[in-house]
């Protein structure tokens, strides 16, 4: 049995009881039941967790029902043309404290990661978000978060965690293994201007409603650099999303927000994602928990068309492009996969005496990108990596 075995209860029997076709999920995934834990050691590749907690939620208590609501939609959708070992671990229940309840995630995320399987958790709250980045720590590794959310979720650091302040605790852990946070969908109405200039100088990644309806594939490279992703489903419109105390009318269409799981899916070093904040008792016809469903679905598609094409400098899997900007000045290397036709870009690490070795890192971008240096233009994505290399 798993050393996290302990950690889990059973999913419930009435979600087994109905009869499932042999290409339905509720058949093909390996689930925790009455017959044992599931085996995690043949080649499992994806693990759901559903984690039934929202004691530290401030604005949307009853999120904790929600992982069940959700595997009733996603046991009875199809499997697609794709292959994968998925078990369903069960539920972690609330511990004796929130904080053991956070143990236990992040336990969890830790063991599953070593054995390179990939956790999808389905709260409870989003403060679990923080337990699930805790699952890193000693990972011995750099990390970056990737959030969908309409607001920040920072709080004051020195005071309680909740669902709507969690973020400050993640920037000022030590030790310090946070490399980049970007948060993709944010609503301006909806955020303080003092956290946005805070955003600004911490060199993050924040991308406002607007840029991301305008055009969805250029969320694709945000979420390709993700290690981690939590999604808040309130970032979703109320009209396709309402299982929220506090749903917004504005917000993404159930179709991107797919979209974007496909689009973490497909990213090669993604190693857990968690969705948060469904409220049951919100919900309209189970329209949420379908939607989280299908969301899980477009994640899993995803992760079966993973093409492990990250770039290197001699690899021939790869065209490379030469460009340099303000006459000279700044030089910057691109490569394109043909494998994928994603691209990716090269950010030297700044001039340093005692730095022996020249040195780069690799980050994914955009063609958009590569028609900016190509136009004399720094590429945002660009000048925020070389300044957090300083």
């Amino acid at each position: 049995m798993s050393d996290i075995a302990h950690f889990f209860t059973p999913v419930s029997d009435e979600l087994k009881r109905f009869h499932y076709s042999e290409t339905q999920f509720g058949s093909l995934i390996n689930t925790h039941d009455a017959s044992g834990f599931p085996d995690l050691t043949e080649g499992v590749q994806i693990a759901l967790i559903g984690v039934c907690e929202s004691r530290n939620s401030v604005s949307n208590s009853g999120s904790e029902d929600a992982p069940d609501q959700v595997r009733h939609y996603l046991y009875k959708l199809f499997a697609g043309k794709f292959t994968v070992q998925m078990v369903d671990l069960g539920n972690i229940l609330p511990g004796h404290t929130v904080e053991d309840t956070y143990f236990a995630l992040r336990s969890s995320i830790d063991y599953l990661i070593r054995n390179s399987i990939v956790p999808v958790i389905i709260g409870g709250s989003n403060d679990l978000t923080y337990a699930q980045f805790l699952g890193y720590k000693d990972l011995e590794q750099t990390i970056n978060v990737v959030s969908v959310d309409s607001r920040f979720d920072l709080g004051d650091p020195q005071e309680a965690i909740t669902n709507e302040a969690w973020l400050g605790k993640i920037i000022l852990h030590q030790p310090n293994f946070l490399f980049n946070y970007s948060n993709v969908g944010y609503q301006t109405y909806l955020v303080d201007q003092a956290s946005l200039e805070m955003m600004n100088r911490l060199y993050f990644d924040v991308y406002r409603l607007g840029q991301v309806r305008d055009n969805i594939e250029e969320a694709e490279p945000i979420l390709r650099q993700a290690d981690m992703l939590t999604f808040d489903l309130s970032a979703i419109k109320h009209a396709d999303a309402p299982a929220h105390a506090e749903s917004n009318p504005n917000g993404l269409y159930a179709e991107e927000a797919c979209q974007m799981m496909r689009y973490a899916g497909m990213n090669d070093k993604l190693s857990s994602i968690g969705l948060y904040e469904l409220n049951p008792a919100h919900d309209m016809r189970g329209k949420t928990a379908h939607l989280a469903a299908q969301m899980i679905w477009c994640f899993v598609e995803g992760y079966c068309s993973r093409k492990s094409d990250f770039p290197n400098r001699t690899n021939p899997d790869y065209t490379r492009f030469h460009v340099f900007l303000h006459d000279e000045k700044y030089e910057i290397n691109f490569y394109k996969s043909k494998k994928s036709d994603r691209w990716w870009m090269e950010i030297p690490y700044p001039p340093q005496k005692d730095l022996r070795f020249e040195r780069h890192t690799i980050i994914p971008c955009s063609y958009r990108d590569y028609e900016s240096a190509v136009n004399n233009e720094i590429p945002d994505r660009w000048w925020q990596t070389y300044q957090k290399l300083c």
